[in-house]
């Protein structure tokens, strides 16, 4: 169906139970913008394919809901039946059935529209002051001399981030500054973390990371004081907090935003085995300009020792040179004469060749004539021959002469040769030819 099918056209009275399902749920979804709907799930089903659906409800009505994979595997948390939520949804109807539902894009706990809210103003405030803008981020060294880590010491993103560290450069020095990556106390010991780490100024690079959670468990990390900390810090920063699909203000802030703490330690430091490959491959490309220099010294050395030769010996070589040029001289010159002497035969053959013989002329033009008298005597006999020949062959084909062996040839009124008595009728007028002249005479019968 088309957009033209919103409407009905004035001659169609009845409409089709898909038509207007499909029209009914084009006007919701058109009419509708997203919009975040607050209730309490009731009867929630999760299907093998992924799918979840519910309802949300409160106490005068509920809504069907569906979530589908690709939107709630995000979700770091695990809805259950009677739990209250904030749902961000698209309303539209399932044509199918001529259900009214919700198509869920978020979800969140109740309650945390405040927190969101929050996070937007702050997150809109640092933006207009620029503090997220990329001429302000600092560029991470290459290879870091040392790394510190603001972050809890009894955490698993911790120890993913040592473990990765030792890994990709095991002999890195690394400081750690222990801070609560949670609860009200968190943002200010962060703060003095950092203050700290610029303080000593001991680090290349700083790591602020801690694991996944709710919003509330990341809230530390979205404070204004954590936020203007790490943008003022002049030691760069990568931000590793969280999930993927976690952002706090921290990230926006930092010089580098990493998706997990494990790809905030990638980031900090070079891979060991990618140094060594480096390595060894500059050193191949090193041996490799080495030998080639020293092959080229030797093959130069080489051609200088072969151009050292003694001035007697140079002497004799120039001697066999001028004589070998001596020898080609008269070899050529002996050549160019007898060509010369060819030219001179063959000219001498020219001239002799085309000298006039006038008796030979008058001999040769008589004997032609002669011949063309002959041919023309003989072709004349030729043609004399033919032309009587032809002559008999007229003779024999000409009608007179069967006549003149006492045939006639009859003529109708219209001049038709008359050869058939179907032509004629009683009283009809004929032309009779003889050899020798002729007669008109009068039909009086005519039988077949």
């Amino acid at each position: 169906m088309t957009d033209s099918n919103l409407f009905p056209e004035p001659k169609k009275i009845v409409w089709r139970v898909s038509e207007l399902n499909w029209n009914v749920r084009v006007i919701l979804e058109q009419t509708f913008p997203l919009l975040w709907v607050n209730g309490e799930i009731s009867n929630l089903k999760r299907y093998p394919s992924g799918h979840w659906y519910f309802s949300l409800r409160d106490d005068n009505a509920q809504v069907r809901c569906v979530m589908f994979r690709h939107k709630n595997m995000y979700l770091d948390w695990v809805p259950q039946d009677g739990a209250q939520v904030e749902a961000q949804a698209l309303i539209t109807l399932y044509e199918a059935r001529g259900e009214f539902q919700l198509t869920i894009e978020q979800l969140r706990h109740a309650g945390l529209g405040v927190l969101f809210e929050a996070f937007e103003r702050l997150k809109t405030k640092l933006q207009q002051e620029g503090l997220f803008n990329p001429e302000y981020k600092q560029l991470v060294p290459p290879y870091p001399q040392q790394i510190g880590i603001i972050t809890s010491t009894n955490t698993a993103a911790l120890r993913d981030v040592l473990t990765t560290l030792q890994r990709r450069l095991p002999s890195l020095p690394v400081v750690i500054y222990p801070v609560p990556v949670q609860g009200k106390e968190a943002a200010a010991a962060i703060v003095t973390a950092l203050q700290i780490a610029i303080r000593r100024s001991e680090c290349d690079v700083l790591i602020l990371c801690r694991g996944g959670g709710s919003i509330e468990d990341l809230w530390a990390f979205n404070e204004e004081i954590v936020a203007r900390a790490v943008a003022a810090c002049p030691i760069p920063i990568i931000t590793g907090i969280g999930h993927e699909t976690d952002f706090t203000i921290a990230d926006f802030v930092a010089d580098i935003r990493a998706p997990t703490p494990t790809g905030a330690a990638q980031l900090a430091t070079p891979d060991r085995q990618d140094i060594l490959h480096r390595l060894r491959y500059w050193q191949h490309r090193l041996q490799q300009a080495i030998e080639r220099n020293i092959e080229h010294r030797m093959q130069a050395t080489d051609l200088l020792t072969h151009r050292l030769i003694h001035p007697g010996e140079r002497i004799r070589y120039q001697l066999i040179h001028l004589s070998q040029l001596r020898n080609r001289l008269l070899h050529a010159w002996s050549k160019q004469q007898e060509v010369y002497k060819w030219r001179i035969e063959a000219f001498r053959q020219r001239i002799q060749f085309t000298k006039p013989n006038i008796n030979a002329g008058k001999r040769h033009q008589q004997e032609l004539a002669t011949r063309l008298q002959r041919a023309m005597v003989y072709r004349l006999e030729s043609l004399q021959i033919q032309l009587t020949q032809h002559q008999q062959h007229l003779a024999h084909l000409d009608p007179k002469a069967v006549l003149a062996r006492g045939y006639s040839i009859t003529y109708t009124a219209r001049g038709e040769i008359l050869q058939d008595s179907q032509q004629i009728h009683t009283g009809d007028n004929v032309q009779i030819v003889f050899a020798k002249g002729s007669a008109k005479a009068n039909i009086t019968e005519a039988n077949e």
